[in-house]
Order: C-alpha cells, then structure tokens, then sequence
C-alpha cells in the first residue's frame, strides 16, 4: 500500500532538529576530548565519572557516548519526511526520489570508506568494505525512504517491528557453527560470524562491530526518526487529559511518552537480551531510540515550542554543516593546528595545557563552521 499521507507541501526547517544535530556533532568534533582533558588534568571524580561516559561500552551496557551514533540516524529518519514532502511540492515522481536517493546513499557510502575504511590507503591489505556512521546511514536512509514512500503508518510500525523481530529471532536462534545457539559473546555469536563471512578479508576484524544483519537494526533507528516527524507534522496529535490547547505542547508531550515507553521496553528486553551497540541488537535499537524521542522532545518543546532559540544558535551552526565537519574532522588534524597556535603556553599549565590544546581546536572547527554559516555555505550530499 502506498503511503497516503504524504504531503506535496513545502516543509518548514525544524530549529530544534538542527539545534539536537548540533548537540550530537559537538561531541564528535571535539566535545568528548574537552572532558577527558579536564578529567586528566584535575582528577576529580565528577569530571572521572562524565570522562567515562564519553568513552564506548566495550560490549554489553549502555553509556552517553553510545547514543551518539544512533541519535545522527534517529535524526536522518526525522529528516525524511520533511525532505520528501519538499520534493513532492516541487513535482518530484517516486522514480526520482529514489534515484536521488540512491545517489545520496553511494556518496556517503565512498565517504564513509575514507573516513574510517582506509580507501585513501590505496592498498587492497587495509581496506574494510564498511566502519563508519556514515554507511549506516546510507543503508537506513536508503531503505528508509522506500519504507515511507510505499507504505502507510500503520504498516510502517508493522515492518520496522518486524525488522527487529527477524533480527531478534536470528540472534536467538541461529547458531555459530560449533557453538550453541543464543550465544551473544564478543568472540562468538551469529552476527560477527555472518559479517565475516559474507566480507572475508575486508572484514574489520578484530573489532567487534557488525554491518551486515546489523542492518536491519539500522533501519529501525531511521524509522523510528520517521515516526518522531510523523508525530511532529500530526494535524491531529492531541492527548485527552493535557489541558492545554496549544497543539504543540501535545506533540512535545507526544514524544517524551513515545521515548520513554520505548527506552522502558529496551531495560525490559536487556533483561533476557543485553543491549549491545557493536551488533546493535534489537535491545539497544529500542533503548537508544527511546533516549532520541526524549531528547527530540525537550529540544523541540524549549526550542520551537517556547520559542527560546537564541541559546541554540551556537548548536545551529554545527547542525547545519553536520556532513562537512564529520568529514573534516576525521580527515584534518585541527588539535596539530591549535597545538601550533597554543604551544607556548605549555610550560605555564601543565596537564591543564592539554585542556587549553583541545578547547582551541574546538574553536578554530566552530570558527570555520561560523564562517560557512554567515555566508551561507551549506554542504549537503
């Protein structure tokens, strides 16, 4: 069935869609090493603690930083319907909205092979086929985009749930040669045994991510940013017992009901299946997307809700180049750069040098970004 409700209006820019971009670009480009540069220089057990949660759970659990990849693709999924109604408006077929599409894909694709894929290695021994945020993406985005063009609400809830269920049962069910099945263990279970063998050598082993079934969690992530817009655009979201008659105030509601009924059912789940980012399992599809609808709903009630936006202006700026920085900031040394504007100072602060080091390479990437912005550089794939 093909989806009945998209509309062929004009889409108006979202402020606190580009301002949460912003937030989950800031800790990419250098927010994170901010924190663990203050958490070495003091010692202090507060600044311990936060360093911690910038850093990756090795296998089972959740921290902070876990959430900032599956927050940029909740993101792209929130994207989608605003983009194709965009395109709609102006005449656009199907037809042509895939094959944009699928142009988009392959460029970020090729891009995600240079960041993190060693393509610029220009040797056959290093290259990965696929590492990076950027493919999972490409493949969410692209699948994503079919799923909310030819279907409906109702079978768009149906196939994302199914996409999770498949995923889940094979995970249960399926096992590694010589191991048992439901074995979830970083050396052995069946996702890292798939990937390895549908990439061989171009796998990223030893590391323990996996692309391959992990896929269908990756569209799910997408799609559960869909939903978030789906709630957003609503002409008709309204909850019977909130008393005010601003329809907005309803739909930030909306969302931080739909968020926490989601990372709720993804503590349950963790019960039985532990949430695991590096296969990002089912568990964790539905905790980190829980988080993104809570976090979308306190950045679109304070922001396009109430209206305050100047204190996300700083946001804005990273958000709207989010692509150009990604790419930059794994292709540049810009802490070499700042270390040769700063290093005079080294012999004044100590360990406290190293905090100064990566504060003044966060600003010379925000100063180029501030740049773009004011003359209206944007660069889009």
């Amino acid at each position: 069935m093909k989806q009945s409700k998209l509309q062929a209006t004009p889409a108006k820019r979202l402020a606190s869609l580009d301002a949460l971009r912003g937030f989950d670009m800031f800790w990419i480009i250098g927010g994170e090493n901010v924190v663990h540069s203050i958490a070495k220089a003091s010692g202090l057990p507060f600044f311990n603690a936060l360093s911690l949660q910038m850093q990756h759970s090795q296998w089972t659990g959740f921290r902070f930083y876990d959430l900032i990849m599956p927050l940029f693709l909740f993101m792209v999924g929130m994207s989608i319907p605003f983009s194709s109604s965009k395109r709609m408006a102006a005449g656009e077929s199907h037809k042509l909205i895939y094959l944009h599409t699928f142009k988009r894909a392959a460029i970020l694709f090729v891009l995600g092979m240079v960041c993190q894929c060693n393509l610029l290695a220009f040797d056959m021994s290093k290259l990965f086929i696929i590492h990076d945020t950027l493919q999972s993406i490409a493949i969410g985005y692209t699948l994503s985009i079919i799923i909310f063009t030819k279907f409906n609400l109702k079978n768009q809830l149906v196939i994302t749930s199914g996409l999770l269920l498949i995923y889940w049962a094979i995970l249960q069910f399926v096992a590694v040669p010589g191991h048992e099945a439901g074995v979830l263990t970083r050396e052995s279970n069946i996702a890292k045994y798939v990937e390895q063998s549908v990439f061989g050598r171009f796998d990223d082993t030893p590391a323990p991510y996996t692309w391959f079934l992990g896929s269908l969690g990756f569209v799910a992530t997408v799609m559960t940013g869909v939903f978030a817009s789906t709630i957003i655009r609503s002409k008709s979201i309204k909850i019977s017992w909130l008393k005010s008659s601003n329809m907005l105030v309803h739909k930030a509601l909306m969302l931080a009901i739909v968020g926490l009924t989601l990372a709720v059912a993804g503590q349950i789940a963790a019960i039985w299946f532990p949430i695991i980012k590096p296969i990002w399992n089912p568990s964790f599809v539905l905790f980190s997307s829980g988080l993104s609808f809570m976090l979308m709903s306190l950045f679109y009630f304070i922001i396009d809700v109430k209206g305050y936006q100047r204190w996300a202006f700083w946001l804005k700026v990273i958000g709207m180049n989010s692509i150009a920085v990604y790419m930059a900031v794994h292709l540049i040394d810009f802490e070499g750069i700042s270390q040769n504007l700063v290093f005079g100072l080294e012999q004044y602060l100590g360990e406290y040098y190293f905090v100064v080091k990566v504060i003044a390479a966060l600003a010379f990437i925000y100063s180029v970004l501030y740049y773009m912005y004011k003359k209206g550089t944007f660069i889009k794939v």
